[in-house]
């Protein structure tokens, strides 16, 4: 019988474009359910996939705050996210909920 071999899923492997970034982003808003913990670990994974020291820079953070900052495990301030979602090349927007 084979041995399977596994190997961990890594979301910022996948994301090669700017679109997919924003796409991703939108779909972790979507499913943040107030989690800001939750939108920080996305942050990451896209930063990851942009080059943490390169956002960590554009950012104006050092790279050891950006992955502490972006780790999933506590929520950032406003401030932070406003400032890596700039270095990211994306923005927020908000929209109507509907009913």
């Amino acid at each position: 019988m084979a041995k399977t071999i596994t190997t961990r899923y890594d979301v910022a492997e996948h994301l090669r474009t700017l679109e997919e970034m924003a796409a991703y982003l939108e779909a972790c808003l979507q499913e943040a359910d107030g989690d800001a913990a939750f939108i920080a670990k996305a942050l990451g994974d896209i930063a990851r996939a942009r080059g943490m020291t390169q956002v960590a820079r554009d950012a104006g953070l050092s790279r050891e705050s950006l992955y502490k900052t972006l780790s999933g495990e506590r929520s950032p301030d406003f401030d932070t996210i406003l400032k890596v979602v700039g270095a990211l090349g994306l923005k927020l927007h908000a929209q109507a909920r509907g009913n």
